[in-house]
């Protein structure tokens, strides 16, 4: 598998191409340091994997949709430091196959590109246990399920949206509005219904599609319902 190593920083750079050498079958191709680097790399090399951060100075979560639209059979493994679960999922819908923290051990590295390769996705423990705070099920969440024709909301919709994406529960945001809990579920139940979505996890997801919340944001602590 021909891979490249996204990212800015050297000593992250030589650390995963180190941990990477240790299995024959992977082959660096090449070594980006911002955003356009990795768009001449992919225009010189034949690449199967992009491990990114796209944290990092130089790049940007911008950079995986642009090169999705020009190379559809190049997969990204996201390995950054941590963050909140609106950014990851944010990443996710951006066309982020497979996601590791950076202090993750070298077989959940190792098993991130190896999955990824074989079209799979993965998630190591510290990312999943991120977005499970924020009760969201990654097998649940549906990143095609958003159309760009418009969606009627009323502000009363939007602003619950929004505390949706938040983290806070139906009985939280009843307090926070001073509605009744029915009233709170009833309005969900008509989000969902106008977006036509079946979660929580896609709702977060339309929140942040129309800048409802910021990625970098929020830190779900809450469960939702």
């Amino acid at each position: 598998m021909n891979v490249i190593l996204a990212d800015s920083n050297d000593l992250v750079r030589i650390g995963l191409r180190t941990v990477l050498a240790s299995d024959a079958r992977i082959n660096i191709v090449g070594e980006a340091r911002s955003n356009n680097d990795l768009k001449e790399q992919l225009k010189s090399f034949e690449t199967d994997i992009v491990i990114i951060d796209y944290t990092a100075p130089g790049f940007s979560i911008d950079i995986i949709p642009q090169v999705l639209t020009k190379n559809k059979n190049v997969r990204f493994v996201a390995v950054t430091p941590e963050q909140s679960a609106v950014t990851v999922l944010d990443a996710l819908r951006s066309g982020v196959a497979s996601y590791v923290k950076k202090d993750c051990d070298i077989a959940e590295i190792m098993s991130s590109v190896k999955e990824t390769f074989a079209g799979n996705k993965f998630f190591c423990g510290q990312i999943l246990e991120t977005i499970q705070k924020a009760s969201i099920d990654v097998d649940d969440i549906d990143f095609e399920s958003f159309s760009c024709e418009p969606v009627s909301l009323s502000e009363r919709e939007i602003e619950i949206i929004t505390l949706i994406a938040e983290g806070h529960t139906n009985g939280q945001i009843s307090d926070m509005l001073h509605l009744s809990t029915h009233t709170v579920t009833t309005h969900r139940k008509n989000i969902m219904s106008k977006l036509g979505v079946k979660n929580t996890a896609a709702i977060v997801m339309y929140a942040v599609k129309k800048n409802l919340v910021s990625p970098n944001k929020f830190l779900f602590a809450g469960e939702g319902n």
